[in-house]
């Protein structure tokens, strides 16, 4: 990785990018500390503080901290990675999206056109709705008309900025803008998250036990990280061989390729639909008076994460296994959405092509969905467990809520690797200019 950023700086064109990515990203900073005129910085802040849950953890830490301090980008990127799940979904369910999906260049921008609009939409339904409904309740420093339009406007022009810097990264910078400003949010977060597990297993222990402690530390996020980068690298290559034909007077095709199937095909959105289901009914019952002590008490406390693995009370761990499920069924869903055996084997039938030893047409579809099936499962289990291990440390030594979970761990190992994959297209693009102009 370093040695690829260090022969991108010695390129000026892809220089010029890096340098402009970075500056957009001091931009973010800045607006992640400017408070919303008329707000209590404090409010959330106080608010989670006072609920027994972590529900906003990730949102928190996907904001960079912009959330709890009521800074202008509050709302952050989210409402734009909510309206491009929900356009995805639509393309799906509406023939005339999906079409527009299939005409190209010109179909996607339209899309994108339309997931401007949608994230717009969003932003200001989520500006009304806090400005409104947390206003009188100590969010606002007074409760006026001017106080609620000025807040409305603000985390709606905050988070329309995000998503026009994410998008002129992208297109001046290095690609990938809006992965890059969500990465850049969670990073910002980890300096107190090493914060913490200093002070709960190496602040105030005896020489020898606390370097025990760091290198277990350190090898066990080490651990981590190199088995993300494994799971989101990790794929199943099938075999394609594509037919000679006669074209003119020449023979031509012939020639073999793969289709890569990634095991890891949903990415992290499994985690971020399960979690979002679990902690829905804990944030409501958050911002009313609940009686912990009462059935219905219970069920949220094992709907809560961190309440899982604490020894003085294993019961809540339960919820658990309700966590793996939904992350599995998740995995599936997402999959069988995004990539459609049975249309990838008529594409294949139509060029020529076919898988050996299996027949084109539907044996093809039903080996691919078999193979799908499994490698899905695998990878799913791979979610799973990186998930569980931050919450069991979090549970088993009492650390707190980490912000450097397993969610935030999948998108900055996924960022980085497409990141890096950028600079080195980019790269060797510019390298084949130089050849060529030679």
């Amino acid at each position: 990785m370093f040695k690829t950023l260090q022969n991108a700086f010695k390129i000026k064109e892809i220089r010029e990018k890096l340098l402009y990515t970075f500056f957009m990203l001091v931009v973010i900073r800045i607006g992640s500390q400017l408070p919303i005129p008329g707000v209590k910085t404090t409010f959330f802040a106080e608010l989670f503080a006072r609920q027994q849950n972590d529900a906003f953890g990730f949102f928190n830490t996907i904001t960079g901290g912009s959330f709890t301090n009521m800074s202008v980008f509050a709302l952050s990127i989210t409402p734009y990675i909510t309206s491009s799940i929900i356009m995805q979904l639509l393309t799906i369910a509406i023939p005339k999206l999906e079409e527009m999906q299939r005409e190209g260049e010109d179909g996607r921008k339209k899309i994108a056109e339309y997931t401007r609009y949608l994230t717009v939409g969003l932003a200001l339904m989520q500006s009304i709705a806090m400005a409104v409904g947390f206003g009188g309740k100590g969010l606002l420093l007074e409760f006026t008309a001017m106080n609620v339009i000025v807040a409305i406007v603000t985390m709606t022009a905050g988070s329309a900025m995000l998503m026009w810097i994410g998008e002129r990264i992208t297109e001046h910078g290095v690609g990938n803008g809006i992965s890059i400003v969500l990465l850049f949010n969670i990073i910002s977060t980890i300096p107190s998250d090493m914060i913490t597990l200093y002070e709960r297993f190496i602040q105030g222990k005896i020489v020898a036990v606390a370097v025990v402690s760091a290198i277990i530390v350190v090898a066990v996020i080490v651990a981590m990280i190199v088995f993300v980068i494994i799971l989101q690298d990790g794929q199943r290559r099938i075999p394609v061989q594509y037919s000679k034909k006669m074209q003119g007077r020449k023979m031509v095709g012939g020639q073999s390729t793969n289709i890569p199937l990634r095991v890891n095909t949903a990415g992290v959105i499994p985690v971020i639909f399960a979690s979002s289901l679990m902690s829905f009914p804990v944030v409501i019952a958050g911002f009313f008076r609940v009686d912990y002590s009462t059935f219905g008490g219970q069920i949220l406390m094992m709907l809560n994460s961190s309440s899982w693995f604490r020894p003085e009370m294993p019961i809540y761990s339960l919820g658990m296994v309700l966590y793996v499920v939904l992350i599995v069924v998740f995995a599936y869903f997402y999959t069988s959405i995004t990539f459609n055996p049975l249309e990838v084997a008529n594409n294949m039938k139509k060029s020529g092509g076919f898988i050996p030893g299996i027949r084109p047409g539907k044996p093809t579809s039903d080996y691919l969905n078999g193979i799908l099936n499994y490698i899905v499962f695998i990878g799913a289990c791979g979610l799973i467990v990186v998930c569980l291990v931050p919450i069991i440390v979090s549970g088993l030594f009492s650390v707190g809520s980490l912000s450097f979970g397993g969610t935030s761990l999948i998108i900055i190992v996924g960022v980085v690797l497409e990141t890096i994959k950028a600079v080195e297209s980019q790269m060797l693009v510019r390298n084949y200019k130089g050849f060529l102009n030679d």
